[in-house]
């Protein structure tokens, strides 16, 4: 019976128990939840679960090469996403991760646009409620814009699969053609999700918002899904890579000067879904194992680096660099699990991170895309400089400040060191990692050349970190406002089409009043002009004349139209 249902739909089904047992029990029967869901990893690829409704099939539950390293991947941030929030009470946040996950893990495995759909909107509506759970009027706010984001991606989604439906009579999630307008719209759901630039003002918006455990789990599903439907769908669409150059670049320009640590982290995440993206466009065997193997290696380091903020967070009530220094002495496993997380985002040899950002590289100079390469190289230097080093400099050993603290409870530090043992496992036994990826192919990361040149790229990036903070040319952690693609529809749009239609408005009124004024005038010269040169021989009332006055209009307007028409 398990065999028919797609992984991920025991998750969601199982977390409506969860608000009814009690705070140990539920820790134990969303492992079970997990394990369960994750039995169907083991039925092998293939078309496993569809249904047909109204002579149209429905593919709830297939599997393919490239399906199995995500929903690993997601199983996997599942348990992690348990261990680190055990700590809490309340089943709410519990009920919605779990769901959230289930939603992401089904989503993978759908094998039609619309059974898509239906879990591309569950994703959205079960994590809002993790931005919710920030419990601030921030967070209320960020959660609102959120939901109608995602379920704005939806929509396109929708419309895509409806257009493609009436043109091909199927809605298969296949390869699609960018030129036609269902490829276009689905290119724009998948993109909005992805967080392309211009559009991802929804990701540093509401993920800092989000609780402590609700922004680990949100940096794992959300962006991650739009990459294996990018990966799915669009591979060797090569306005990709010029899309995810840019993503790569531009967020370290807010980052290096945002004070909030976990928006920091979200630019960071920002950054690399770019190298993803690049990889997809290039669309290569060599690309699409780089990009499938650095989500993963992402969802890792990137998930551990939020589980030190949070963990900070937790103990301290902020994030903010101004706020922060010194906690190294009270919190040192954090910091250390958060230096581990931050050496693989910055990919140094023996870490994860190393052994999927090569592979995207290699894959670029193998296509000759010499700009794309320099470009991904340069922005792996800058993420050294605004994230690898800041993050934890400024949490753990920079100025010190009043605030003491102690160490993360036990859950958090068993979550953290679960990622960080897995960050370091990668790293240092990649043959193994490699075997997960949807295409067989021999590379070796530990070369002399590759090795080499990320030393010396990481070494003059630190040395430009310590020059940067030795002279104080590095900018300083104060509270500011960084405005991002955001401010377009949340600021400057309201800010000019509220007076714009205010405007219209008057003008509106105004005209009408005139309208008014003209038509009484018109009407009072009309009746005094009648009556005193005794149009009509006895005495008539003000209707008659009106009456009068319509006549004689009709058929000015009947004898203009004969005259032109």
């Amino acid at each position: 019976m398990m065999n028919n249902f797609p992984p991920g739909f025991v998750m969601i089904i199982g977390a409506l128990l969860i608000p009814f047992l009690p705070h140990i029990i539920r820790q134990i029967y969303m492992l079970v939840l997990i394990l369960t869901s994750a039995y169907a990893l083991t039925l092998g690829f293939g078309i496993h679960t569809k249904i047909t409704l109204m002579d149209f099939e429905f593919i709830l539950f297939q599997s393919d090469p490239l399906t199995l390293p995500f929903a690993i991947i997601f199983h996997v941030a599942a348990v992690l996403n348990v261990m680190y929030g055990s700590h809490v009470k309340l089943w709410n946040q519990h009920m919605a991760i779990m769901s959230y996950s289930g939603a992401a893990i089904a989503a993978v495995h759908a094998g039609d646009l619309f059974t898509l759909f239906v879990w591309w909107e569950a994703t959205a509506i079960t994590s809002v409620f993790l931005i919710f759970a920030g419990k601030t009027k921030r967070s209320y706010g960020a959660a609102f814009r959120y939901l109608i984001v995602q379920i704005g991606s939806g929509m396109f989604l929708l419309a895509g699969a409806i257009l493609l439906m009436s043109e091909t009579g199927n809605a298969e999630f296949r390869n699609f053609d960018i030129n036609s307008l269902y490829g276009q719209l689905i290119f724009i759901a998948f993109g909005i999700k992805a967080a392309f630039p211009l559009l991802n003002g929804w990701l540093q918006d509401s993920y800092p918002e989000a609780s402590e455990i609700g922004t680990v789990a949100l940096s794992v599903f959300t962006t991650k899904l739009a990459i294996f439907c990018f990966a799915k769908s669009f591979a060797g669409t090569e306005i990709l890579i010029l899309i995810g150059v840019i993503m790569t670049f531009f967020p370290m320009f807010f980052s290096i000067i945002e004070n909030d640590l976990r928006r920091v982290l979200t630019y960071c995440l920002n950054s690399q879904l770019g190298f993803m993206i690049v990889a997809i466009g290039i669309g290569t065997e060599l690309a699409i194992n780089g990009a499938v193997a650095h989500a993963i290696v992402h969802i890792l380091y990137k998930g551990l680096l939020f589980m030190g903020m949070g963990a900070v967070l937790y103990r301290t009530s902020t994030c903010k660099a101004s706020e922060l220094g010194g906690l190294f002495k009270y919190m040192p496993i954090t910091a250390i699990c958060t230096i581990i997380a931050s050496v693989s985002l910055s990919a140094f040899p023996l870490f994860s991170g190393f052994v999927t950002k090569t592979l995207i590289l290699s894959a670029l100079g193998k296509e000759g895309l010499v700009f794309a390469y320099f470009m991904l190289l340069f922005s792996s230097a800058g993420v050294l400089i605004y994230s690898g080093i800041r993050v934890p400099f400024f949490a753990f050993f920079a100025n010190e400040r009043k605030i003491k603290s102690k160490e993360a409870p036990l859950n958090m530090i068993i979550a953290m060191i679960s990622a960080s043992i897995l960050c370091i496992l990668i790293g240092i036994l990649p043959s193994y990692f490699y075997n997960i990826l949807p295409h067989q192919i021999h590379y070796q990361p530990y070369d002399f050349s590759h090795i080499v040149g990320q030393i010396q790229l990481l070494g003059f990036s630190a040395l430009a970190f310590i020059c940067l903070w030795h002279f104080k040319i590095y900018p300083s952690e104060i509270n500011s406002t960084i405005l991002n693609s955001d401010w377009i529809y949340r600021k400057m749009l309201p800010g000019v089409c509220l007076p714009l239609l205010d405007l219209v408005k008057n003008l509106n009124q105004k005209f009408y009043k005139f309208l008014e004024y003209l038509f009484v005038t018109i009407k009072n010269i009309f009746a005094n002009t009648m009556i005193k040169n005794k149009v009509f021989d006895r005495e008539v009332g003000q209707d008659t004349l009106i009456v009068v006055q319509l006549f004689i209009v009709i058929l000015i307007l009947i004898f203009m139209w004969k005259i032109y028409f």
